[in-house]
């Protein structure tokens, strides 16, 4: 839906300084180095990494300020790389190793949404051809969709999040044009939102030579889709009725079958071992031989809502980053507000626009969010879970005399509680 246009009302007039304050964070045009064309990442992180969002972010080893008050982190974090950021300031409240470069599994699934979703109606059908699901890699995790069958993007977007299947992607990608157009269309995306560590080779996050993300990345590409109603639906659906196979009744009739699929992200739908986390709306889980288990999730609790990515973690039990991902939202959610930023995640590139010439005005692109809530809708399918997070517009500030900048908070109004299931 498009962004409401900001009020007169909420724009407020600045101080000068306010502009010298944003400069002084702007991200460092330090770009990562190039991805290696191996596909196994090294034993250490590099000793020198992007500064994007700020320069602890790109030193090695653990960044957090603690100081009196702010409970220390846990001690049994084991992932390479994770970071915990405040998704609607941006504050990184800590990391660890922000910026490696690493394989980022179906993690990478993320920018693929936020890239082709917004371009195909939900309601539009696609019959599969055998040409839209060549190429897809040997052990990919499928959703199980059928040459000559017809399926709606809506089907098509819950194969992806819920059971990250490859096969939907590539039909998907097929429709937009084929998988090379579309690893050029988010490689252009992860651009634009500043997400400098991200070199795309496959749109499914599928082990290719050269394909690096990084925590930090991951976790613009959550924010960014995050601001998309149909991103948060799907990513927030529990379990839902996925179309099966066409078959002949005993009338001689055709029955199109279905069967049910369910989020693999185990803090959405709980497992033996992990409970389902207590305001958990998304996002994307991943797991492949050379990037390990990866996940990014975003969690709301009273009014705070928080973005944690964990790749690859060194201790290899059972739902191991799902365990460290709650560990590391609980610590999140008890720091915020006491511990002093390491840094921040960064807005698009087209998120500010400024003048250089004193007098001269500029519009900033309205990519943040309004104060106004839009009601929360339910999920589809069986067992769906109530839409987490709202949307909603820009917030602008004007600068005196010089330029409109797009506000750096993008908030989430209309926080819904995940309704209880059986």
């Amino acid at each position: 839906m498009p962004a409401p246009k900001p009020k007169a009302s909420r724009v407020l007039l600045v101080a000068s300084a306010a502009l010298l304050s944003l400069s002084s964070t702007a991200p460092v045009a330090l770009a990562a180095p190039a991805p290696s064309t191996t596909t196994t990442p090294s034993a250490t992180p590099p000793a020198g990494m992007s500064t994007v969002g700020g320069t602890r972010l790109g030193q090695p080893g653990t960044q957090v300020k603690l100081a009196a008050g702010v409970p220390v982190l846990p001690k049994d974090i084991t992932g390479r790389s994770w970071i915990v950021s405040d998704a609607e300031s941006g504050e990184v409240l800590a990391a660890h190793n922000a910026h490696w470069r690493l394989p980022p599994a179906s993690t990478l699934k993320m920018l693929f949404a936020d890239t082709v979703l917004p371009r195909f109606p939900k309601s539009t059908p696609h019959k599969v051809v055998p040409a839209d699901l060549a190429g897809i890699g040997a052990g990919s995790s499928m959703v199980g969709i059928k040459e000559g069958q017809t399926y709606t993007v809506h089907d098509l977007w819950l194969g992806v999040f819920l059971r990250s299947g490859n096969d939907a992607v590539h039909v998907l990608s097929a429709m937009n044009g084929g998988v090379e157009q579309t690893v050029r269309d988010m490689q252009d995306h992860a651009d634009e939102l500043q997400a400098l560590d991200t070199h795309v080779v496959s749109p499914d996050g599928y082990d290719q030579p050269g394909q690096v993300s990084s925590a930090y990345d991951l976790s613009l590409f959550a924010r960014s889709g995050l601001q998309k109603k149909d991103f948060r639906e799907y990513c927030s659906t529990v379990r839902a009725s996925f179309p099966g196979d066409t078959t002949k009744n005993a009338k001689g009739q055709s029955v199109r079958g279905s069967f049910e699929i369910q989020n693999t992200n185990r803090l959405l739908s709980g497992d033996t071992d992990v409970p389902v986390y207590q305001g958990i709306a998304g996002v994307k889980n991943g797991n492949t031989t050379n990037a390990g288990a990866t996940f990014t999730g975003v969690a709301e609790r009273n009014g705070r809502v928080l973005l944690v990515t964990v790749m690859n973690p060194e201790k290899k039990e059972h739902n191991e980053v799902y365990k460290e991902t709650a560990k590391l939202f609980d610590w999140g959610f008890q720091a915020a507000g006491k511990v002093t930023p390491v840094g921040e995640l960064v807005p698009p590139k087209g998120a500010v626009t400024s003048s250089a010439s004193p007098g001269a005005t500029a519009v900033g692109k309205n990519v943040g969010a309004s104060a106004k809530p839009v009601a929360a809708s339910s999920a589809n399918g069986s067992g769906g879970v109530g839409v987490a997070l709202g949307i909603a517009g820009g917030a602008v500030v004007l600068l005196a005399g010089a330029a409109f900048l797009v506000n750096r908070r993008w908030p989430l109004p209309d926080l819904v509680r995940r309704r209880t299931r059986p």
